[in-house]
């Protein structure tokens, strides 16, 4: 069962707790990522959480790194386009230790010049080895072809240009203005009581707001073709297609959808495009939800000479969804599949976390697992194929990597 407590500052704590485990999970959840930032400030949520583990005033990065290894936990931490979240997960009898040590880096947090520079290098060659990987960085092209300027196309790592120019008083001024205890869930999950909740109040209960951040704008969706010549092997193929936000009632049939589309290895994409012509290893689609918009993204790689008909062959099954729906079978196969995969994934306290930070950050509230079985009990073939004709338009964005950079011929 999920407890909820509001600390009389704000801070959202949600704990849930399973006896039957000896691990607990600890996660703090900030409302804050790259789509609040600036074109100067590009990459600084991401940058601050690399420095979270550099050194407070009383523990050095290694102290912190020995911190965990020494009790068998882990510790990390991630940024996304909407929020950041660092989060540790350590045996039941050292979930204390964790808090403290996880408050410590939060709070007092040295920022110390010397490491600042040397962590920028490492940021650098993060950013370097991103444009490594064209499989990656198309779906931050395909960002920039739909949202264009808005900061939700901007890249999470930022520019070696921005990273340059960020210091120790950017960084505090970054969390004086979004680290307020409005925008901070603290989940936990695992072996722990309620009287847990107080050690969290005690450490994140009192703090006040120094700042204040400025609101975000709609988007708007853009249908741009974005394309980008580089000497690869293979050709990256991105569409984006206008998808549903956080909380959107016909979510579930989404859900359903993307995993008939390209969820599985039984979806259409993989079987026309892998299975039966052999063009792609690696073709999916994913949904993206944001706050206000959403994005269905359909990727695949092939060989550039290729191109031209895995292309075709996408278009060709988005022509047959929408033509001829789903089938029955798809719908039950991709219910239980929903279930089964929802299911096994909580298992794991860091599961259970992650979800419950989510939800509440970003939702306010929390399904139990009956309720969400019978949303996707509720889904039905004329929901899920409604909305497939309504996603699947031939108004698209498109972004490309290639060795010509040249549009595929059915685009």
């Amino acid at each position: 069962m999920i407890k909820r407590y509001t600390c009389q500052n704000g801070v959202r704590v949600v704990l849930e707790n399973n006896p039957t485990v000896r691990s607990v999970a600890i996660g703090v959840w900030i409302g804050t990522g790259s789509r609040h930032e600036t074109p100067d400030t590009n990459g600084i949520s991401h940058f601050l959480e690399h420095m979270f583990f550099k050194g407070t005033n009383t523990r050095s990065a290694r102290e912190i790194a020995e911190s965990f290894d020494r009790i068998g936990g882990q510790v990390n931490a991630f940024t996304s386009k909407e929020y950041t979240c660092y989060y540790a997960k350590v045996l039941d009898e050292h979930a204390n230790y964790a808090l403290d040590v996880l408050a410590d880096m939060f709070f007092h947090s040295a920022f110390d010049e010397d490491e600042l520079k040397k962590e920028k290098n490492v940021v650098y060659e993060e950013i370097k080895m991103y444009e490594d990987a064209p499989d990656d960085i198309v779906h931050d092209l395909l960002s920039k072809a739909t949202y264009g300027n808005h900061s939700l196309g901007y890249p999470i790592l930022g520019t070696e240009e921005t990273l340059s120019a960020f210091n120790g008083d950017s960084l505090r001024q970054h969390m004086d203005n979004f680290y307020t205890p409005d925008r901070v869930v603290i989940s936990v999950a695992g072996n722990v009581t309620e009287q847990f909740i107080k050690d969290v109040e005690k450490w994140f209960g009192t703090y006040e707001a120094k700042g204040k951040a400025s609101g975000i704008s709609q988007p708007e969706f853009h249908y741009e073709k974005l394309t980008r010549k580089k000497d690869t092997e293979q050709a990256h193929l991105c569409l984006g297609f206008k998808g549903l936000k956080v909380g959107d009632p016909d979510i579930y049939d989404l859900i359903v959808l993307n995993n008939v589309l390209g969820g599985s290895m039984s979806s259409r994409l993989f079987q026309d495009v892998r299975e039966d012509k052999g063009l792609a290893y690696s073709v999916y689609s994913y949904h993206s939800s944001y706050e206000d918009s959403g994005m269905l993204t359909i990727y695949g790689g092939t060989g550039a000479n290729q191109l031209g008909l895995l292309s075709e062959t996408i278009q060709e099954t988005l022509s047959v969804l929408k033509r001829d729906g789903i089938t029955p079978k798809e719908l039950e196969n991709s219910k239980e599949q929903m279930k089964g995969s929802l299911m096994l994934s909580l298992e794991s306290t860091n599961s259970k976390m992650s979800r419950n930070g989510k939800n509440e950050l970003l939702l306010g509230k929390h399904k139990t697992m009956d309720e969400i079985i019978a949303e996707l009990n509720a889904v039905s073939l004329e929901s899920v194929n409604g909305l497939s004709r309504r996603l699947f338009t031939d108004d698209y964005a498109l972004s490309l990597i290639s060795p010509t950079g040249n549009m595929p011929a059915s685009s």
